[in-house]
Parts: structure tokens; C-alpha cells; sequence
């Protein structure tokens, strides 16, 4: 609202409420996609009232030009005709939504001393107050964004890039990115695909390294220090799955990277609806060490109880053939059935 400051009265009202940019016909000038992610985060600013408490609007130095934060960047309005001169900001990324603004329409500071003797014989013929007189304004807009820990500064001049970047992050990262700094450096540490090398052929894998991180982790970890080399298939049930990953070779043995069982990392959209699906072993919820078992057939049983991590994408006659092995007691081939070691990619 903006009011006139003798008689108290409401002058003019600026909407920039959600419900303006949703209900009405108003050409934005953004496909669809871009201003559907610009009105999530003026929705959740919305709700964030001190946020929007540090929101404000500023005057330029004439009184002509009202300048305030919207979702679509920095409107300038002309208050003489009511018009919208400029929107600052639209071109930069969706993040950004601008609160709190602050106008220098001054002239910069210059060092005449410096330039004088800069120029040498030219600008020794110049004085200082004729070196001010040729100077023009430079105004800036110094703005704060929502939910960032830094200020922006947009002027007339366009950054000279060649001797620094424009863009300047030295602030301290928040949780939130931390948290996903760490993560980002997990995930190029994990494996993205496997090849178990058998002694009947090659199992080719599919990880879920970011659906399964910690899973993922111990298992890259195991195959990379060798802890899996020579550990046999010792239980294979036809029309069912085969299991490995245990290196005392009865399914008693086996432990985590951590030296103890560790939890599920169950995912609602990973099942086990197809063969060729590799998941984990355990002895109930929160046991798993480093046996697996790859599925022959669907086990939609299993769902919610056996972490997936994996799909076979190649080499699926060596599972079938591994499945239609003769075994004895307990399940284990009368023939040893051997990992000779893991590659992961």
C-alpha cells in the first residue's frame, strides 16, 4: 500500500499475491514450468512470516519511482504515470526471490590524485572538480534473496568477467548444504554399476547408489578390498534366487564395512516384481551385513523386508545357469560356485 504521508490516506494498492499470478491473465513472459516454480516459492514465503517481515520497498532520490520485491524480480514503477518501467532481476535463476532493497544513485568515490598521476601529461591539464563534473551517477540496487545467505548487486555496467567472476559465494554453507555437499561426494565415491566375475561367467549389475547409498557403500567397499574373492554361491534354489556374499560359506558368516549389521534402506518404488533383482540378506529388519541374493523369479514376498539395490543387465544365462546347479543338503551345489572377484565401474 502506499500512502500519502499528509493526509494518512491509501494512494495506491501493488497486489503481488499468489492468488493475482494464478487467477488472472497477467503475461509474465515465463513458460509455464518457470513461473509454477517461482509461485512454490513465493507460496512457501508466504507462510514464512519473517521472512516476509524483511521485505521492503524503496523510493528513488526524485520520489518518482517505487522499487519492491516480486516474484517475478524488482518491479520499478513509475508513480507519476502508474506504469511498470523495469522488472530487475527476471533473468536470473528461479531461486532468487528478492525482500529486502537498498538504492545508491550517488556519484563513486574516485582517487583524482591517482588518476592524475595515471594520465600523466593529459590529465595534469585537468583538475579534480573537472574530473568529478565528467563523472555520471552510478546507481546500484543492493538486494537480500529468501532462504540465502548472501546480497546481490545489480547496476547499469556489466561485469567485467574477464578478471574475476562475476558471482562471489564466500558465505557459510547452511545444513541443508552441507548435508548435500556430503552426499554429492558419497555418491562420486559409490559404484554405479558392478560385474561380478563367477567361475561359471560374468553378472553385469545396475546399482541404486542414490536410493541405497549406505547399502551401496558397504558393498562397492567390500568388492573393492577383496572381500568377496572366492566366497562360493552357498545356497541356490531353483526357481527362487542364489545367494552369496558370506566368506565362511554356510550363510552364517559375513559383516559390514562398519564391523556390525546395519539398517534397511527400504524404497517403496524398488521391488521385487522381476527376476534378476539383487537384494539384500539379513535375519530380520536392521541385520544386514554382506551376504545378497540375485531373484530367478519374482518374490513380491520379500517387499519391505530385503533392501534392493541392484538389477542384472547382462549375463543372465550365467544366474540361470548358477540356478539349475545340482546342490545337496542346506541347498549348496555339490560343485563349488565361486566369485572370483567384483569389478565395480
Amino acid at each position: 500500500r502506499l500512502f500519502n504521508f499528509k493526509s494518512g490516506k491509501i494512494i495506491k494498492i501493488y497486489d503481488e499475491s499468489v492468488k493475482v499470478y494464478t487467477d488472472s491473465s497477467i503475461n509474465t513472459g515465463l513458460d509455464q514450468i518457470e513461473l509454477s516454480k517461482r509461485l512454490a516459492i513465493e507460496r512457501e514465503l508466504d507462510s514464512s512470516p519473517d521472512s516476509l517481515n524483511q521485505a521492503n520497498a524503496v523510493f528513488d532520490e526524485s520520489g518518482n519511482y517505487l522499487l519492491y520485491g516480486s516474484l517475478l524480480g524488482v518491479k520499478v514503477i513509475s508513480l507519476l504515470d502508474n506504469k511498470l518501467i523495469r522488472t530487475i532481476g527476471l533473468s536470473e535463476t528461479t531461486n532468487e526471490r528478492f525482500l529486502h532493497l537498498s538504492l545508491y544513485q550517488g556519484i563513486p568515490k574516485v582517487d583524482t590524485q591517482y588518476l592524475l598521476s595515471k594520465n600523466n601529461g593529459e590529465a595534469m591539464s585537468r583538475t579534480a572538480d573537472q574530473i568529478h563534473e565528467e563523472l555520471i551517477t552510478d546507481p546500484t540496487l543492493f538486494c537480500t534473496s529468501f532462504k540465502k545467505r548472501r546480497f546481490y548487486c545489480f547496476s547499469n555496467r556489466e561485469p567485467d568477467e574477464s578478471k574475476e567472476p562475476r558471482d562471489v559465494f564466500n558465505e557459510k554453507p547452511t545444513e541443508d548444504e552441507r548435508v548435500a555437499t556430503s552426499l554429492d561426494k558419497l555418491f562420486q565415491n559409490l559404484g554405479k554399476e558392478a560385474i561380478i566375475h563367477t567361475t561359471y561367467g560374468d553378472i553385469e549389475i545396475k546399482l541404486f547408489y542414490t536410493d541405497c547409498p549406505k547399502t551401496i557403500e558397504n558393498f562397492c567397499t567390500h568388492s573393492k578390498n577383496g572381500y568377496y574373492n572366492n566366497v562360493i554361491f552357498h545356497r541356490v534354489i531353483k526357481g527362487f534366487m542364489i545367494q552369496t556374499g558370506d566368506p565362511k560359506g554356510d550363510g552364517t558368516g559375513g559383516e559390514s564395512i562398519w564391523g556390525e549389521e546395519f539398517e534397511d534402506e527400504i524404497v517403496k518404488t524398488l521391488k521385487h516384481d522381476r527376476p534378476f533383482t539383487v537384494s539384500m540378506a539379513n535375519a530380520g529388519p536392521g541385520t544386514n551385513g554382506s551376504q545378497f541374493f540375485i531373484t530367478t523369479v519374482p518374490t513380491p514376498w520379500l517387499d519391505n523386508k530385503h533392501t534392493v539395490f541392484g538389477r542384472v543387465t547382462k549375463g543372465y544365462e550365467v544366474v540361470t545357469k548358477i540356478e539349475n546347479a545340482k546342490v545337496g543338503k542346506a541347498d549348496r551345489p555339490f560343485d563349488p560356485i565361486k566369485i572370483l572377484n567384483i569389478e565395480i565401474k
